[in-house]
């Protein structure tokens, strides 16, 4: 596939008006496929390889939250970036997960061509299947360089989405308190 990509970043520079052989230029066919393979990498995972067996036994039934996960996607509309931030809690039944993971799984579903409302939802449900916890809440704040830098061009507007299963959706005192959390002390 690199090689498939770098013949189309050769023909992209040349119908942008560029020289593919112009010193700057003459790697960064093969640059720009190496950095596209990458960021678009959550297409060759999957939730059972990303959590690894890192799922242990534990009675607690207190909230667990880690709050400003950095992210950065590709917008499928335009492929342009998006960044910001993931927001998990979960209340474990049973169960927790290695606190990596919960990084890892956004980071999953973030390396993907995607559309933050997608994401969101992506991520707690992949944490809902393999912890089946009391409950689960995300929440991501992203900004778009396809609304940044083009278009509207509003550089000071950040997008905000949540998904919330059980009893986060059912409790508004649990989900209170995890929005509390999240919005204290971040970044």
């Amino acid at each position: 596939m690199p090689a498939e990509l770098e013949k189309l970043y050769t023909a992209l520079l040349q119908n942008v008006g560029e020289d593919p052989e112009r010193e700057g230029l003459i790697k960064t066919p093969h640059r720009a496929a190496e950095a596209l393979k990458f960021v678009t990498s959550g297409y060759t995972q999957n939730l059972e390889e990303v959590v690894n067996d890192a799922i242990f036994h534990e009675e607690s039934d207190d909230m667990v939250i880690v709050r400003d996960i950095e992210f950065f996607s590709m917008c499928e509309h335009h492929l342009f970036p998006f960044y910001g931030h993931v927001n998990i809690a979960y209340i474990p039944d049973g169960k927790i997960i290695g606190l990596s993971k919960l990084a890892r799984i956004a980071d999953m579903f973030a390396r993907r061509l995607q559309v933050q409302e997608r994401m969101t939802h992506q991520i707690a449900d992949a944490i809902q299947e393999v912890l089946q916890p009391k409950g689960v809440a995300v929440v991501v704040e992203g900004k778009h360089l396809c609304m940044m830098a083009r278009g509207v061009e509003k550089q000071c507007s950040d997008m905000v989405t949540s998904h919330v299963l059980g009893v986060f959706r059912t409790d508004r005192a649990t989900r209170a308190e995890f929005l509390g959390l999240i919005s204290r002390g971040s970044r």
